[in-house]
């Protein structure tokens, strides 16, 4: 499953019409028919993104999305409302406490499942970046929590000029920013790392084929190391639903899909903001309480120390979410040679190579760690047997296709890897497994990684329950 979605609203019609189509793309799908029975389940399935009826018979969308935001377990998880009738008033109160957006009856299937899309992606990172840190309290390494300021810098971005000047006229009463104007042709080249803006907002034209060139800058900003966490938020001058959907799945942060309107356009501005800056937070405490304790001095990988807690996390994740992940023991062949041959300091250049090799062939929500001499253990959340098959293979390719250049030889020396793994939480295959025991599945993966050294090394062995 793609992930979890909680369906909110009292008419049984409109819970199974959505139903299907979330199904059909392969969600999880839970149901609620009141505020207060949405609640409960939010804090026991901690899903991925909630989908609201506008009115509940105990409350509102928004002001379920207001309870959501005030606990801390749950106030990563976004809120999209769905109302009988277009409501201005009512849609800006819900844009105001939180709520991700708000769609009228009849709602557009191509842009609903744009969104979709794009909040599920965005909660998985949140969610990991949050399960970093809460890693980090565990050891008493996080930094402790600050405030955000109002002020923000935001880049308005359009081809037509006059029409930018408008829109700022009308924003600047309404934000509190520093708004500057710019153009899809210039803006990257007026981007620098030294004065990045909190938001791009990326007005696109009435012309069809215009806007497509346009939508390509999100996939350049993305790209780009200085501004691919800078908020995008899209602004369309025509309504157009593919183009919507395809602007939120190249990576836009948020969509207004009719029209400019200052009121709205800031308090969109100010969340995607709230969103960047609290990432920034949470990047930055993962790094500055890991750096010292919980990384590996030579590799710049993680250390054992930080590797087991986040291990144990992501047993306790995919216990409540029944979610499955992937456990791998990678382990270089015939190192001992290395390190006799070419000596200890060829040896350490072996072990660096391999990590960026290993850092630059996994997700970014994957984990590596170098948890003894010459092993290393990676853990990848939210993964299937199909998937974690793919990257250890693809891991032992990468060690073995390309020659190690190291001090000690003339020329570059051959290095293999062998890799056991195991699958935890879920249904971990034909045995129908609940296997979410760190230790355990540890054990499992040093089994079949024993096993593939025994079957001529360089290759992916399986633990039993995967197999």
């Amino acid at each position: 499953m793609q992930g979890k979605i909680l369906i909110v609203d009292a008419i049984a019609t409109n819970r199974i019409i959505l139903k299907v189509k979330l199904r059909k793309v392969y969600y999880d799908v839970s149901y609620a028919t009141s505020m207060q029975e949405a609640i409960a389940v939010v804090r026991e399935e901690l899903p991925g993104l909630v989908i609201s009826a506008f009115s509940l018979p105990d409350g509102s969308a928004a002001e379920l999305c207001h309870v959501l935001a005030t606990d801390q377990a749950t106030d990563h998880i976004p809120v999209i409302a769905i109302g009988q009738q277009e409501d201005a008033e009512a849609r800006m109160a819900a844009l105001e406490v939180g709520v991700r957006d708000v769609f009228s009856q009849p709602v557009d299937e191509t842009l609903l499942m744009g969104r979709v899309r794009s909040l599920i992606r965005a909660h998985n990172t949140t969610a990991e970046w949050r399960m970093r840190e809460d890693t980090c309290r565990a050891l008493g390494l996080a930094e402790p929590e600050t405030g955000f300021e109002e002020q923000c810098r935001c880049v308005l971005v359009s081809s037509d000029t006059p029409q930018l000047q408008k829109f700022a006229m009308h924003l600047r009463p309404v934000l509190r920013a520093k708004l500057t104007l710019s153009s899809a042709a210039t803006l990257m080249a007026e981007v620098t790392s030294d004065a990045l803006p909190d938001v791009f907002v990326l007005v696109l034209p009435e012309n069809a084929s215009a806007a497509v060139e346009d939508l390509r800058l999100i996939s350049t900003l993305r790209a780009n190391a200085s501004a691919r966490h800078t908020g995008v938020i899209v602004l369309q001058t025509a309504p157009d639903a593919g183009l919507g959907a395809q602007a939120l799945d190249l990576g836009a942060d948020d969509l207004m899909a009719h029209g400019f309107d200052a009121a709205e356009l800031s308090l969109r501005i100010k969340a995607v903001m709230r969103r960047k800056r609290m990432g920034e937070q949470l990047r930055a405490s993962v790094r500055t309480g890991l750096q010292a304790a919980v990384f590996d001095p030579l590799t710049g990988v993680y250390n054992r120390r930080y590797a087991m807690p986040h291990l144990a996390r992501i047993c306790e994740h995919a216990d409540r979410t029944g979610r499955t992940f992937a456990v791998m023991l990678a382990d270089l062949d015939h190192f001992k040679r290395i390190n006799d041959v070419y000596g200890h300091s060829s040896g350490d250049a072996v072990l660096v190579e391999v990590a960026n090799r290993l850092r630059r062939t996994l997700r970014s929500s994957d984990m590596v760690a170098r948890v003894g001499g010459e092993e290393f253990l990676v853990i990848m959340p939210a993964a299937d047997l199909a998937e974690a098959r793919k990257a250890a293979l693809r891991l032992c390719g990468d060690i073995s296709s390309t020659p190690f250049i190291v001090p000690g030889s003339a020329t570059p020396i051959a290095v293999t890897v062998s890799i056991g793994m195991a699958i935890g939480g879920g249904d971990t295959g034909e045995h129908d497994l609940q296997t979410s025991d760190g230790q355990t599945l540890l054990e499992e993966a040093d089994s079949a990684l024993y096993a593939a050294k025994g079957r001529g090394r360089n290759q992916v062995n399986l633990g039993r329950p995967a197999a």
